[in-house]
Parts: structure tokens; C-alpha cells; sequence
């Protein structure tokens, strides 16, 4: 009985350190959601400094039933990386992936500890590799793995007397596909130099591949001797620009001529677009190139010249010229462009019905067509013309519902709501740009960006660009982030509706309460203003043009000097340029001074504020028009007509995201 006694006690006395223990260490494990983001925080600041050994040993502290645990590891392997600490870095990889298989980071933690092994276990490597290759084929991660397993099978052999042909096969198989899907990766210049390094038969078309490659990254003068080496037929075009990136301009414009006249056929219509425009460059006069290159050619690129011809042919035979485009190319890359123009001189001459069939006939053989909404809305004014209401409203609707973003919804808009002037409102509630998604309280990728994390928000978000672009809004860098989220909105078919938090990456209010203190003390419009500056500098203060054009709203210096002594500003020019405050408060006084020059139009303010007022006076008695949009079609400088509708679409977009316009 005694025995019994003792033996429950030595069993409870167990039982009780068990269950000590186990409180320890559940105690040790827990940590609050705030403590562990304090301890991310200074792990990343320390890691910023520089002291990466604190950092390893702050991110290790990281509790295991955080999310920011796995990501944590990374930066560990990150840490030892910086302190040369190979073994640690690749135990912390394989920690990674290992124990979190399916987390974003997983693939590249697996290539980078692919890349650690590939001279000391190269078969260990090659099984990474390919298990990328295998679970995730999309991924630049893939496309690199391609490379390092043409490496390691080099390797392998490189000290055999023979090497089979089918290794051989293999290992350009694995270099073709490299520079076939990523010609300008950042491992392409190595694959080049790795595959002329391989003994054997190089095929003409993988020397092309290298060729282009070396155009790429610069180097021309191995570009050219790689060329050597390819069949004339399909280089020369590649050629072309070698040429004239080598400055042999004579050999450029030869290669051109030859290659339009005898073997257009063999390369890619976008390689001649650029060597025709290469050669125009090199040209005297545009026009009279442009006939020279017709004389020549006749395959793939004439499209393209008669497109150049006709937009700068007389006005009396613009309308022969892009009919003949048309019916001889009506599948052409320049086709939409071309009936557009056409259906565009119908109704200049007041040849409504003939214009109705063909703007008709474009939108249902061009329905996505970058000249569809000019189309649509001008079928919507003939209909305003010829007093037909319910077509007039069905085509203005309809710009507005399908091209909801564009200059021509914005003009739609004023004739459905009876606007007789270019300007809506001067009012917009402006409102922050914030995560581009609806989420819950845990978003991890939320979270990364408020603790600052942001390379590892990319890798995460993978390849959702408008993330990306969120990303780089909030490290301060607007133009690439109005850039990517702007790309990416363009390939959606589609659009979301206005209240869609994307748009806010496209149209950012940033620097708006300094452009509207601005703008109300010149009496500008500040959306407008706004607007303007968007499409001067994608606000960026330090912008400046090959002209000398500087700052948020790209002011020349010497019209900087005259509008600072006109009114007095007191400033020091240049160097005001750059400070955005001071060039937003210049760019106003401007564009005050071209709007009471022009009894207060906006639309050739802005005209002129990209054209130069001359200009713009030259154009109003020059140009036969009966309303603004007839004008604007009619501008004779491309940049500034593209520009002026640019600059309202962007107006119109403000107004509609921040204001409820639709």
C-alpha cells in the first residue's frame, strides 16, 4: 500500500512539472500581435542599418503562430546572406519550404537555395530547379531554373573527353528557352556567353536569339558578330538597329531599303516598324523618305508607310489616300486608323450619311480598336445633327458605359448633361490611396505594408500588378505606380465602376491641396490644374524633358523668368523648379497668363500650354472647324491634340472618381 502511495505521488509530482513545463512553454510561445510586430519592426530597422546579426536574432524571436513567421525565416536566410554565412542562409531556405510548402515565398526560397548548391550539389540543385519548373512554370523563377539546369548539365560534362549529342541537345534546349521567353532577363547576357561556349552545331536562329540579346543589354559590337553568323533574310532588320546604335547610319538606311524591297517576309512586322522609323530619323525630310521606302516596298511595312503618308498628305486627298489604305489592307494593324480618319473627313464634308455607314461598319469590325470611342461619339454628334434623339443618346451612353475612362466619355458627358463649356465643377473630395482591394482585418499583405516590409509585398502578391503599383505608391514613387496600375487597367476589357479603389492608382490627388491654394488665386480650375499636372510630370518633382522643361508642371526656365517678373513671385529660377510648391505656384501664374490671353478658353489654354500660344493663334485662323471637338480632331501637331486630350480625360476622371460623376 505504501509502495502504491508513493508511486501515485512520483506520478503527480510528474504530472505537475509536465504541466509546469508545458505552461512555460506555452507562456514562451504566445506573444501578442503587437509585441510581434514591435519585434519586426526593429528587426527591419536593424536589418536597414546594417546590423544583420541583431536582425537574424530579432526575426528568430518571432512567434510560430504569427503569419509573419514564415516570412520571418526569409529574412533570416536574408540576414546570413549579408553576413556571408552560406550554411545558415541555405538551412534557413530549406526551413522555409520545407514547413511551409504552399507560402508565396516557398518557390523563392527554393530557387535561391538552388542557386547556393549549384557548384557544391549540383544534383540537389537540379531537383530544385525542377521542381519549380514543374510547380510553378509561370514564374520568372521557372524561366531562370532553365538556365541553371543547362549549367549544371554543362558542368557535368566539362571535363569529359565526349560529350553525347543528346546532352548537348539538352543543354541548348534549356538555353533556347531562357532567351526565348526573357531575351532581356537578367540572366541572358550569361546564357549567351554559356551556349557560344558550348562545342558543337549552334543553330542560325539561336545565334539570332543571342544577337538580340546583345542589342539588349549593349553590346553591339558582339551583337554584330553574332549577326555574322545568322542567315541575311531574317537579321537584317535587328541589323538595322545595331547599325545605328553603332552610328553606321548609311548601313542602317542601305539595310532598310534592301530589306523592305527583297525580304520583308522573314522577319516580325513590329522589327520593321522600328527600322523604318529608324531610317526616318536618319532622313532629311519624312515625306520624301517616306515615298523613297514605298518605291521599295512591297510586303509587310507598306501598311505602315501609307498610314505616314496619308497623315501628312494634302487635305483634299487625304480621303482618296486612306481609302486606298483600307481596301488594300483592310486587316492591317493600321486599318481601325484608317477608316476612322476616313469616316472622320465624311463628316467634315458634311456627308452624314456616308460617314453613319462607315463609323457602322468600324465599330462592328472594331469594337476594342483604340479609334472606337472618337467613333462612337461622333456617330452620337451626326445624330445630334440630323436631330435624331434617341441615337444621339445611345451613342453618348454607350461611350460612356464602354470607354467610361476616356476623353470621348468626358465629351459625351457634356452633350448628354447640356454643358455648353469644357469645365464640370471646380470641386473634388479627395480621398487616400489605399489597398486597391476590399480585405479582412488579417490581410497579410496589409500588414507587410504597414510594417514598411515592401520587396516582400511583391513577391506576394505575385502578378497582381495593381498591388504592385500600391506598393510603389507608398514607397513614394507616383509615376511607376501610376505607370503599372494604369497598364494594368488598360487590359481589362470590362472597366470597374468609378467607385472601384484601382482608379485611385491611376488618378492620385497628390499635391492637391497645394495646387488648389494655387489655382483659386489665379482663378484656374483646380481639377483642371490638377489634371494638367498629371499629365506634365505623373508628379514627380524632379521631372525634367530633353527640352529643359522641369518640375511637377514642366516649365521651361525661360518662361519660368518671365512669368516670376510678370507677377512679381520673388523666386529664384532655376532652381524653384524643383521644389514642388514653388513650380505648382509658377505653373498657375502660367496657365493664368495663357487663359486671359485667349479670353479665358480652356481648351486652347491647354493647347497652348503644350503647343506655345503662338502656335495655337496660328492654328485658330488657319483651321476651319464649327465647334470645339472639330478643333481639337483638327490640331495639326500630334503630341499637342493627344495631349489636350489627355489632359481632360484626366479632368474627367478626377471629377468622376472623386466628385460621383458618371
Amino acid at each position: 500500500m505504501i509502495e502504491w502511495d508513493f508511486k501515485k505521488k512520483v506520478i503527480a509530482i510528474t504530472f505537475a512539472v509536465v504541466l509546469g513545463v508545458g505552461g512555460i512553454s506555452f507562456v514562451s510561445l504566445y506573444q501578442s500581435p503587437q509585441r510581434t510586430d514591435e519585434i519586426y519592426s526593429a528587426a527591419l530597422e536593424d536589418f536597414s542599418k546594417g546590423d544583420y546579426q541583431n536582425a537574424y536574432y530579432l526575426f528568430s524571436k518571432i512567434t510560430l503562430f504569427s503569419k509573419l513567421k514564415p516570412i520571418a525565416i526569409y529574412h533570416r536566410a536574408e540576414c546570413a546572406r549579408m553576413l556571408e554565412d552560406d550554411k545558415s542562409e541555405l538551412k534557413q531556405y530549406q526551413l522555409l519550404f520545407n514547413n511551409y510548402p504552399k507560402h508565396k515565398l516557398s518557390i523563392k526560397s527554393r530557387y535561391l537555395a538552388g542557386q547556393k548548391l549549384v557548384e557544391t550539389k549540383p544534383n540537389l540543385a537540379k531537383k530544385y530547379f525542377e521542381y519549380i519548373i514543374h510547380n510553378a512554370p509561370d514564374t520568372d523563377y521557372a524561366i531562370a531554373s532553365d538556365y541553371y539546369l543547362g549549367l549544371i548539365l554543362k558542368q557535368k560534362y566539362q571535363d569529359a573527353e565526349i560529350v553525347p549529342q543528346s546532352v548537348k541537345d539538352d543543354i541548348q534546349n534549356h538555353f533556347r528557352h531562357y532567351l526565348e521567353k526573357a531575351p532581356s532577363g537578367k540572366l541572358a547576357l550569361k546564357v549567351v556567353y554559356e551556349w557560344l561556349d558550348l562545342s558543337g552545331n549552334i543553330l542560325k536562329d539561336d545565334y539570332l536569339l543571342m544577337a538580340r540579346t546583345c542589342f539588349f543589354f549593349g553590346e553591339y559590337e558582339k551583337a554584330r558578330e553574332i549577326l555574322q553568323k545568322t542567315d541575311v533574310t531574317e537579321n537584317w532588320a535587328l541589323d538595322v538597329k545595331i547599325s545605328n546604335a553603332l552610328k553606321n547610319y548609311p548601313r542602317a538606311k542601305y539595310l532598310t531599303e534592301n530589306g523592305l524591297q527583297k525580304r520583308s517576309q522573314y522577319v516580325s512586322e513590329d522589327d520593321i516598324i522600328d527600322a523604318i522609323d529608324i531610317y526616318l530619323q536618319l532622313s532629311e525630310s519624312n515625306s520624301k523618305a517616306v515615298d523613297r521606302l514605298l518605291s521599295l516596298a512591297s510586303g509587310k511595312g507598306r501598311d505602315y508607310l501609307l498610314s505616314l503618308k496619308c497623315a501628312n498628305t494634302a487635305q483634299k486627298d487625304k480621303a482618296a489616300c486612306y481609302n486606298n489604305l483600307y481596301l488594300k489592307y483592310p486587316n492591317g494593324k493600321f486599318s481601325a486608323d484608317a477608316l476612322s480618319n476616313l469616316f472622320f473627313l465624311k463628316i467634315k464634308s458634311g456627308d452624314y450619311e456616308n460617314a453613319r455607314k462607315i463609323g457602322m461598319d468600324h465599330l462592328n469590325k472594331f469594337p476594342d480598336a483604340n479609334s472606337s470611342p472618337m467613333v462612337m461619339f461622333w456617330l452620337g454628334k451626326i445624330g445630334e445633327k440630323t436631330n435624331n434623339y434617341a441615337e444621339y443618346t445611345t451613342y453618348y451612353e454607350n461611350v460612356i458605359n464602354k470607354f467610361p475612362d476616356s476623353y470621348y466619355a468626358y465629351r459625351a458627358y457634356l452633350k448628354l448633361s447640356r454643358i455648353s463649356g469644357p469645365l464640370i465643377t471646380n470641386y473634388i473630395d479627395p480621398k487616400p490611396v489605399i489597398y486597391p482591394y476590399k480585405y479582412k482585418g488579417n490581410n497579410i499583405i496589409v500588414k507587410l505594408v504597414d510594417l514598411k516590409d515592401y520587396d516582400v509585398v511583391n513577391e506576394i502578391a505575385g502578378n497582381d500588378d495593381f498591388i504592385k503599383s500600391w506598393v510603389l505608391f507608398k514607397k513614394g514613387d507616383f509615376p511607376n505606380s501610376m505607370l503599372t496600375a494604369r497598364e494594368a487597367m488598360e487590359k481589362i476589357k470590362n472597366k470597374p465602376d468609378k467607385y472601384d479603389l484601382r482608379w485611385r492608382l491611376i488618378y492620385p490627388t497628390v499635391y492637391y491641396n497645394d495646387i488648389k491654394r494655387f489655382a483659386h488665386e489665379t482663378g484656374n480650375n483646380a481639377p483642371l490644374m490638377l489634371a494638367l499636372t498629371r499629365e506634365e510630370s505623373y508628379f514627380d518633382p524632379l521631372a525634367q524633358s530633353i527640352a529643359g522643361a522641369s518640375g511637377l508642371m514642366q516649365i521651361m526656365p525661360v518662361t519660368a523668368n518671365e512669368i516670376n517678373n510678370k507677377f512679381n513671385l520673388g523666386m529664384l529660377i532655376p532652381s524653384s523648379l524643383f521644389n514642388p510648391y514653388q513650380n505648382i505656384k509658377l505653373g498657375n501664374y502660367y496657365y493664368e497668363f495663357l487663359r486671359n490671353n485667349l479670353q479665358g478658353h480652356d481648351i486652347s489654354s491647354v493647347a497652348a500650354y503644350n503647343g506655345g500660344i503662338g502656335s495655337l493663334q496660328r492654328w485658330k485662323t488657319s483651321l476651319i472647324y464649327n465647334d470645339t471637338d472639330e478643333f481639337v480632331e483638327q490640331i495639326p501637331y500630334p503630341e499637342t491634340k493627344n495631349y489636350v486630350k489627355k489632359v481632360f480625360a484626366s479632368y474627367w476622371n478626377y471629377i468622376r472618381i472623386y466628385n460621383g460623376n458618371n
